[in-house]
């Protein structure tokens, strides 16, 4: 039997306990039963939690983390910061790309992640030609994500112009270029790649880099149920820029002119008018939000709790992977607008007063909606992805189960996730991923090698 036996698992519907989980050799659960009688032979855990989705990634940005925080002569910026990680991004091999992205996931499953939404951009040889296979840096990303375990949904990247109004990318963008027929011939080489842990999806990057038309070309050939992920309103400049091109702010834009539902993941939404939180929310997409990444550019504050109050739906992502922790990202998400409201416990709900259980279980919700994947719970039908918590840590030893999250989310630095399971499959034990050594010996080679092309 494939079996778990939680003394205390996280269910949809809150903490309960003596949890048997049992799952099939597809690694889907097939059973689920609280109050149930441990069994001989069944192996145990105190706290077992589903692992988190991580919906927002630029895989190959880990290898710059650290390397812009210099101030430049002038005011520095998101703005000053692209232009770092375009020179960055020049000369990266698809070798250096699977390297750099088993490297993160396998960071990104020690703290807690299980799902990875890949927005994936580079894909374009170094001097700007198509490699012979399209889809060779996205088959590279995805061969890290199977490497180390990590469940991936694959997001091509539609990125034409460098700004609204279609104006020519910069020779500095040349590895991004694609336009519809591009990342359509992309998604179509991946579909051999889909099955219980790979989806593909799409991502228009911006309003900036893609026009309307051409995101509606992609939509008209791309399979209904599919994730469509973009970035939106991240910068006051792009909200100036757009107003400027359209007379219209981007989600207001974006809203009037395209068919956003549920499938949708507005990445950033930082800067919203009250208009624009409502209709968001009412149009169900996800806000992917970032704090880490957002706080490390500059970026702003996402108004969370107007959109909480209209029902708004989101999740988290680490980006730039400035942090690869989940816990750290939903710790600033609260942090962030206490520091705005000058109050304390913002993200809550009628039906859940703490904010740490409030927190992983409504981003759990959001990030499996922007997956497109089974993910998310604990729960029959769903991928037998979970965490166990170190149990034997200060922190939540003794602890009732009710104050765990609590704990977890808002209580010191170190790293509480012990074991992690993926489709069924333990890929981290005892804090140490199972495939680490080979994995790091790999990262350390491309670093030195980027870093010697730096100098």
């Amino acid at each position: 039997m494939k079996a778990l036996f939680a003394h205390n698992a996280l269910l949809a519907d809150g903490w309960r306990k003596n949890v048997l989980l049992q799952w099939d050799d597809r690694g889907n659960f097939t059973a689920v039963q609280a109050d149930a009688v441990a069994a001989p032979g069944i192996p145990g855990a105190r706290l077992v939690m589903p692992g988190m989705v991580n919906l927002h990634s630029h895989a190959f940005q880990r290898a710059l983390g650290g390397l812009t925080e210099v101030a430049g002569d002038s005011k520095d910026s998101f703005w000053t910061w692209r232009d770092l990680m375009y020179r960055f991004a020049r000369n990266i091999t698809p070798e250096q790309m699977e390297a750099i992205a088993a490297q993160l996931y396998a960071e990104c499953l020690r703290h807690g992640y299980t799902s990875m939404c890949e927005f994936h951009y580079v894909q374009r040889a170094p001097d700007g030609s198509m490699y012979p296979q399209a889809s060779e840096t996205a088959q590279r990303v995805i061969a890290a994500a199977r490497q180390t375990g990590i469940g991936i949904t694959m997001l091509p990247v539609l990125y034409s112009y460098a700004g609204f109004g279609e104006q020519p990318l910069k020779p500095e963008q040349a590895r991004f270029r694609t336009d519809a027929r591009d990342v359509l011939k992309i998604i179509g080489e991946l579909e051999p790649q889909r099955d219980a842990q790979v989806e593909v999806g799409v991502a228009p990057h911006s309003l900036r880099a893609a026009s309307v038309a051409q995101i509606r070309e992609v939509l008209d050939h791309l399979p209904k149920a599919r994730p469509v992920h973009i970035h939106i309103a991240e910068q006051q400049g792009e909200v100036q820029q757009s107003l400027d091109f359209s007379g219209k702010r981007p989600v207001q834009y974006l809203l009037e002119n395209l068919p956003v539902d549920a499938r949708w993941c507005l990445v950033h939404a930082t800067h919203l008018t009250p208009e624009e939180v409502m209709a968001i929310a009412q149009s169900g997409a996800v806000a992917g939000l970032c704090p880490t990444t957002e706080a490390n550019l500059g970026d702003g504050l996402f108004p969370l709790e107007s959109f909480l109050e209209q029902g708004g739906r989101f999740g988290v992502g680490s980006d730039s992977h400035v942090s690869q922790s989940a816990v750290e990202e939903l710790r600033w998400l609260e942090y962030g607008q206490r520091l705005l409201q000058q109050r304390r416990n913002i993200a809550t709900s009628v039906s859940e007063r703490r904010v740490g259980d409030f927190l992983w279980q409504a981003a759990l919700q959001g990030g499996a909606q922007a997956a497109g994947r089974p993910v998310g719970a604990l729960a029959v039908g769903k991928r037998a992805d979970l965490i166990v918590l170190d149990d034997d840590h200060p922190n939540l030893d003794g602890i009732e189960a009710a104050d765990v999250l609590g704990c977890f989310v808002f209580s010191g630095n170190d790293n509480l996730v012990r074991d992690v399971m993926v489709g069924g499959h333990w890929v981290v034990r005892g804090q140490k991923h199972v495939a680490q050594p080979a994995i790091t010996t790999r990262f350390k080679k491309t670093l030195a090698e980027l870093r010697e092309l730096r100098a």
